[in-house]
């Protein structure tokens, strides 16, 4: 294809900026002012602290990409900004806005990850301090919850009585199922300088006497017990090929036979191209972990079925991640 128009390279050029708009919004708090109503640009800037001369062109900059409206002059929260980046709302994403200025700060350094073979802007759990760690994870605990409400609406979870929960951070995945599913109790598993953490949120909810926490390596250890089910969610990119098959394998060994397992995170098409969220979030990947990427179907499959697992679906979800669920062979 030839073309003496650069359209595609002129699109890509200012695609960030849309980004960066909502950011600053999330970090002003911006939405969080506007939850009880419109107004004005004055009056934003004013409840904010800032100058409105200067604040104008973002409020301007969210009314074209959708977040914001505006009518004579009062500015107010669109639909999705209302439910989704209003501080304090159960559905609210914008704790993560740390997170996210770190991966996009890291996708510059994507060319030296490259030339040099190491991440750039490593991400070293082990490394990090407790303080780190809580805000991280507290950051993504309403993203973990919703995991849990997405797993409940795509699968009939009525036959499991038990699960294990693989690396659940927060332990949001395991509170959403749990709140909702009272016949399910659950046990998340996860790195001994993370658990303290799950325990503490864990122990903020109502449903602290069905969820055990547990700390292990899943990588290296074999682990005790049997289970109904287990979930790994955005668990498996984060780490090597063989350390992979390794965590499934420690994983389907305690899942009891005709149980299932649940695997939800960034998983490419054999063909490396599709879908493209999960192809994009693999250049986050080479910046923040060693050797940590979105495997392919065919991979995840051959781990899988090594592990003694059976009768393999995937979805793809509409954020580009996949769901897979297979079966231990009776």
């Amino acid at each position: 294809m030839t073309s003496s128009d650069p359209e595609t390279i002129e699109k890509l050029e200012w695609a960030v900026w849309p980004s960066f708009a909502m950011l600053a919004g999330i970090q002003l708090d911006l939405f969080t002012v506007l939850k009880d109503g419109s107004k004005t640009a004055g009056q934003i800037s004013e409840a904010i602290g800032v100058k409105e001369a200067k604040l104008k062109s973002l409020l301007y900059a969210l009314v074209a990409v959708g977040l914001l409206t505006v009518e004579q002059g009062r500015f107010a929260n669109s639909a999705q900004a209302h439910r989704f980046l209003v501080r304090g709302s159960p559905t609210y994403r914008g704790g993560k806005h740390e997170v996210l200025a770190h991966d996009w700060k890291a996708g510059l350094q994507t060319a030296n990850s490259i030339r040099t073979a190491v991440p750039q802007a490593k991400r070293d759990f082990l490394s990090a301090s407790q303080d780190a760690l809580e805000t991280f994870y507290r950051s993504n605990h309403a993203q973990a919850l919703r995991r849990g409400r997405e797993l409940m609406a795509s699968y009939d979870l009525s036959l499991h009585r038990t699960l294990l929960d693989v690396g659940g951070g927060s332990g949001g995945l395991s509170i959403a199922v749990t709140e909702a599913l009272p016949h399910i109790n659950a046990t998340v598993l996860d790195l001994p300088v993370v658990t303290p953490i799950t325990q503490r949120i864990i122990d903020e909810t109502g449903v602290r006497a069905r969820i055990e926490v547990i700390a292990a390596d899943v990588i290296s250890d074999s682990l005790a017990g049997s289970y109904d089910a287990a979930v790994l969610s955005s668990f498996i990119q984060v780490m090597s090929a063989d350390e992979a098959r390794r965590a499934i394998k420690h994983v389907g060994d305690v899942v009891r036979e005709g149980g299932a397992i649940y695997i939800r995170g960034d998983v490419v098409d054999d063909s490396g191209t599709s879908p493209l969220g999960a192809v994009m979030r693999n250049l986050v990947y080479l910046n923040i972990y060693d050797e940590g990427r979105a495997y392919t179907e065919k991979e995840h499959k051959q781990w899988l079925e090594e592990a003694g697992f059976a009768d393999i679906e995937r979805k793809i979800l509409p954020d580009g991640c996949s769901m897979l669920r297979a079966w231990k062979h009776n």
